[in-house]
């Protein structure tokens, strides 16, 4: 309703321009204008505007987390070995849009020796060479830079023996050599900026130098970044000149302005705008699996902490999964736009290998109050007149903390802490912002790592590769990027094994003995897969990529960035969109051209009539 009102009045408007335009004799400007504001004109400049409502939280490298970031520092940065679009995960080699196009690995898979390719530049016009990709990898190595440790695991040295060769040397074969992650740097710029700097309170404001298809030239902070075409890509230029990321903090606005014509596309669709879209004639709405987990994260450190201790007890834990509802959680929570999640690592995402661990039928956790509570029982949590107790007698006690800024998490909380309370646990379900559950989760007290927390519902984005995700749950990572502070021997084990094997198949065995442990012992309960929606014009603009393959995203898919390079409006909706503009343009002639005659002629009646009187 607010859509079409909006567009009568606008169309009112233009035709009351139209008129005075005309009558000013200006035509040829008007036709200019309209043409710039509708579908871009041949010789024009042709921008892509779509809307997000993930805003980025810091543009440097180093220190950025959310995925609107990682969208426009991959559509600014290459990779070393890009990514497939069509099967999620696998390295396309020459194909790929990375800066090696080709490599060899020796000694058992501890060295790896990439080419560089010839004839890149950085957007300054400075040439990117090997040195470059040195650079920027013993640059994290020496500053600790945690964004990307991660994948640094094992390297020896990284060297450039000349421009177009790195040789990686590591203590252990990599397994994930070839899914790292890791944006390369100008080396002349990036050197003068201290590590301290870049871990910290280096903006890393536009322009923004680096050698991908498109240069961030300006940013407003929580408003919009623009990014400008590099016409001289090394992999081609662009089929656009622009594209406009705008970002919203409502997600019905921004649907609505896409509506009406503002976007090409937007991220972050809701439900009921979704399934609104669903018949409309121009814009496509999408839901679509990419590497993302909802959970359940509970406290479960053993060292100094502020949680509840009967969150350390791991058959505690295992007792709770039992009391969620998985597919009414995404149901109610997620309006239908998710999966129910069982391991922690997506379903339907991968293949050859499949990370993905699928718990057998008599393994599976499935919704039953009644064995939840007999569980807690058995484990030492009895019911007294309808009260869960702990060990020393006492009630149980949970703070579960749901996000401000997520509508689905609010919904889970309130669902999940009516299953726990019928347990006869106490539930205190508070609404709060990321920053606040960060200070729970990476509390310090005297100097010393005391996490003040019980539960929280939050979710994690992934990699092509399993790594990352599996590194959040290993002992190195409390305090550091594990929020629920477990620690179990012998997944460290597999962990570190897991990286050191080459072959995908082995790999794959020892990563699925890992989410078997997790799933086990539950310091997380996964809740949920959720979809990731957005919708396209894809009447009026064409070429659109899907990531991963059939049915998956067309953009908002970093690290491919597929549809970027290929998008463009439909070459019939341009000629269409010139026709109707000249149609318009005679048809107002032509009423202009009535009504003078029109006034003429009343002024001559009126004329006569005087003289007759």
């Amino acid at each position: 309703m607010g859509t079409a009102l909006r567009g009568r009045s606008r169309r009112r408007l233009l035709g009351v321009g139209v008129a005075a335009l005309l009558t000013a004799g200006l035509v040829w400007g008007l036709a200019g204008a309209l043409a710039t504001s509708s579908s871009p004109a041949p010789a024009g400049k042709v921008v892509l505007k779509l809307g997000m409502t993930n805003i980025p939280d810091n543009l440097n490298p180093f220190v950025g987390q959310l995925s609107s970031c990682y969208e426009i520092w991959s559509l600014n940065y290459d990779l070393m070995v890009g990514f497939s679009a069509g099967d999620y995960g696998h390295p396309q080699g020459a194909a790929a849009r990375g800066l090696a196009d080709s490599w060899a690995v020796s000694d058992g898979g501890k060295v790896w020796t990439f080419h560089i390719r010839s004839g890149a530049t950085w957007q300054d016009g400075v040439p990117v060479t090997a040195h470059d990709v040195a650079f920027t990898y013993n640059y994290v190595i020496k500053n600790q830079l945690s964004n990307y440790t991660m994948y640094t695991n094992f390297l020896k040295s990284v060297t450039a023996p000349n421009d177009n060769t790195v040789v990686f040397t590591c203590t252990k074969p990599k397994a994930n050599m070839l899914n790292m992650w890791v944006y390369i740097l100008p080396q002349h710029i990036w050197s003068h900026i201290s590590g301290k700097a870049a871990g910290a309170d280096y903006q890393n404001n536009p322009p923004v130098v680096g050698s991908g298809p498109f240069q961030l030239t300006q940013y407003k902070r929580d408003s919009y970044a623009v990014m400008t075409a590099n016409k001289s890509y090394w992999g081609g230029a662009p089929k656009i000149d622009e594209v406009d990321f705008v970002f919203y903090q409502s997600a019905d606005t921004m649907v609505q302005e896409m509506k009406s014509g503002a976007l090409q596309g937007c991220w972050g669709v809701l439900d009921a705008e979704y399934r609104q879209l669903q018949n409309d004639p121009t814009y496509k709405p999408v839901a679509y699996v990419d590497p993302e987990l909802d959970e359940l994260a509970m406290n479960c450190y053993t060292g100094p902490s502020l949680g509840n201790p009967a969150l350390k007890d791991w058959h505690f834990r295992q007792a709770l999964q039992y009391a969620v509802d998985h597919d009414k959680l995404v149901q109610i929570a997620y309006g239908g736009l998710a999966q129910p999640a069982t391991s922690v690592l997506v379903s339907h995402l991968w293949s050859n290998p499949d990370w993905h661990w699928q718990p057998p039928a008599d393994q599976m956790y499935t919704f039953n109050l009644a064995k939840a509570g007999q569980m807690l029982t058995a484990a030492g949590y009895p019911l007294k007149n309808g009260v869960r107790l702990n060990k020393q007698g006492k009630p149980i006690v949970l703070r579960l903390w749901s996000r401000s800024s997520s509508d689905s998490s609010q919904s889970a909380g309130k669902l999940i802490a009516g299953w726990f309370d019928s347990l006869g646990l106490k539930v205190v379900l508070s609404v709060m912002d990321d920053g606040a559950i960060d200070d729970g989760i990476y509390n310090m007290k005297s100097g010393t790592f005391t996490p003040n927390y019980d539960m929280f519902l939050w979710g994690w984005g992934g990699d092509p590769d399993p790594n990352f995700i599996m590194s959040i749950f290993t002992t190195a990572q409390i305090n550091g990027w594990s929020d629920c502070a477990w620690s179990d021997t012998q997944y460290d084990k597999l962990f570190l094994e897991q990286q050191t094997t080459i072959d995908p198949t082995q790999r794959a065995n020892i990563v699925h003995q890992m989410e078997q442990i997790i799933y086990q012992q539950s310091p997380y309960i996964p809740t949920a897969y959720p979809e990731s929606v957005e919708a396209y014009n894809y009447k009026d603009w064409q070429g659109w990529s899907t990531t991963p393959g059939r049915g998956g995203g067309v953009f908002f898919t970093s690290p491919v960035m597929a549809s970027y390079m290929t998008v463009h409006p439909a070459v019939a909706t341009r000629a269409s969109s010139s026709k109707t503009l000249l149609i318009g343009v005679i048809i107002a002639i032509i009423v202009v051209i009535a009504v003078v005659a029109l006034v003429v002629t009343l002024r001559g009646r009126g004329k006569q009539v005087e003289e007759t009187v």
